[in-house]
């Protein structure tokens, strides 16, 4: 069994920040993308960044220069750094993790829970 569980959300003014962290546990070999996704009422789910186990980045255009993936690979943990919150970046908060639970294994996509992230005007 593996579980990714995510904090930080909650409610924020625009212009604010907050940090998401998103933790693996379980049955464990290697870890290889992590990332997170969001998804509004309404709307389909879309990711918002991903990071490589080397550490290599990418994001959404709509969230550039304003967020910031990163990760610890020794605590198995991704983290989402929001700057500069716009009311449009409410939404559950998704993260996911390519996750090899043995030697050998194949990496298998896992997902959290999520997280609401709401941002008031």
């Amino acid at each position: 069994q593996v579980q990714l569980v995510e904090s930080g959300g909650g409610l924020v003014r625009a212009g604010g920040s907050l940090r998401l962290a998103c933790a693996a546990s379980g049955s464990i070999f290697r870890i290889n993308a992590m990332g997170w996704h969001r998804q509004a009422p309404g709307k389909q789910r879309e990711l918002v960044a991903v990071i490589s186990r080397g550490g290599s980045t990418n994001y959404a255009d709509s969230v550039k220069g304003r967020f910031a993936i990163s990760r610890d690979n020794a605590k198995n943990t991704v983290y989402l750094q929001m700057n500069s919150l716009k009311p449009e970046d409410t939404a559950v908060y998704y993260c996911n993790a390519e996750i090899a639970r043995y030697v050998g294994g194949s990496y298998v996509p896992s997902w959290g829970q999520g997280t609401q992230v709401t941002v008031s005007s």
